[in-house]
């Protein structure tokens, strides 16, 4: 995926101001797996044909949301990455993986629409390469942190009593 998204987003900005639908400027999907499909973004990645059949299924209002980066995120993985027990060799390497994101601040990250059905939710998402790549990180630190928090359950804190 390019490194952003922003030439897209315009895009399809002005492809739905002419596509006849009324644009409903959201946040992105909330996760229900059960009712909600995605769009296959590798083989069908023209969103053109997603607005079409959203127009084909009879949908009259489609959700748009896009997401431009911010240092927000890294600084806050950086202040959980802080509060851990890793390795100074495992902490070094995830705050340069951290912060060579840096250079992306600004930069569109992702674009999402969406629109529903008879309670079904149909999505169209893309995301660049390197915010796939954030999120790997955060989802790297976040199972760092539970394994900690889970051996820290495990112990009884001083208070074991030997009777």
């Amino acid at each position: 995926m390019a490194l952003d998204l922003e030439t897209l987003r315009t895009s399809i900005e002005a492809y739905l101001d002419s596509s006849g639908l009324s644009v409903f400027h959201g946040y992105g999907n909330p996760v229900d797996a059960l009712n909600h499909m995605l769009w296959d973004t590798e083989r069908r990645p023209d969103f053109r044909e997603f607005v079409e059949c959203a127009r084909k299924a009879g949908s009259k209002i489609i959700s748009f949301y896009y997401r431009s980066f911010s240092l927000d995120q890294i600084d806050s993985a950086l202040d959980q990455l802080e509060d851990t027990n890793l390795t100074r060799e495992e902490k070094r390497n995830f705050e340069t993986r951290l912060r060579q994101l840096q250079a992306y601040e600004g930069f569109t990250c992702s674009v999402e629409l969406s629109f529903s059905v008879e309670a079904q939710i149909y999505s169209f998402e893309l995301h660049t390469d390197w915010y796939e790549a954030l999120n790997d990180i955060l989802a790297e630190l976040d199972a760092a942190t539970e394994e900690e928090d889970e051996d820290d359950e495990d112990t009884l804190g001083g208070y074991f009593s030997k009777n």
